[in-house]
């Protein structure tokens, strides 16, 4: 939240993290295992925590949401503001990048939940990289939790599903380095930029 007439707070910490409440995430995912006696669980909880939320923050921004923070002296939100209504392209930085989707659940939702995050990936001009690199399954489909991880070792078959995801962008990712995979329409201009 930003005061009216405030600008937000770009040094200290917050010169490395985009929001106050990034902070106090990292230390709700620490606390809990700090509570629980298990100081390695929240070192290992909080460095894995980063890169998630790092990719989160680049494919937020990757549809050109966000202005340039060159242009807007890091974190002026007034500033930001007028530069999107002045006429901000929004420029989708991740335009033409492959990507797979793999959504595994117990219960229901995995095809929405698949669906959902394909949908949005392609809005921003992600492409997917075949046929085989989306998935949603369901695992052990409404049995014991004490049992799902033993019925996610036995489903070979879903094994080989997420292998073959993997593969199958790493050569759409390789055919996309050598220039061997042109996108159809990737030249077409949008009627609609947002």
């Amino acid at each position: 939240m930003l005061l009216p007439g405030e600008r937000l707070v770009a040094r200290g910490p917050y010169r490395y993290v985009n929001h106050p409440n990034y902070i106090v995430v990292i230390g709700e995912i620490a606390v809990l295992p700090l509570c629980l006696g298990l100081p390695w669980l929240a070192v290992v909880f909080t460095l894995l925590s980063s890169p998630i939320k790092l990719m989160m923050d680049r494919l937020v921004c990757a549809d050109g949401g966000n202005p340039d923070p060159t242009l807007t002296d890091g974190k002026d939100a007034a500033l930001a503001k007028q530069i999107e209504l002045d006429g901000w392209s929004y420029p989708r930085h991740l335009s033409g990048r492959s990507f797979s989707v793999i959504v595994h659940g117990d219960v229901s939702g995995a095809a929405d939940v698949r669906r959902s995050v394909s949908d949005w990936l392609r809005f921003m001009k992600l492409t997917p990289a075949g046929a085989a690199s989306e998935v949603d399954r369901y695992i052990g489909y409404w049995e014991p939790y004490a049992t799902s991880h033993q019925a996610f070792d036995d489903d070979k078959a879903m094994q080989d599903e997420v292998r073959n995801a993997a593969r199958s962008l790493a050569e759409a990712v390789a055919q996309k380095w050598f220039g061997a995979c042109a996108e159809p329409g990737e030249t077409l201009t949008e009627p609609r930029r947002k």
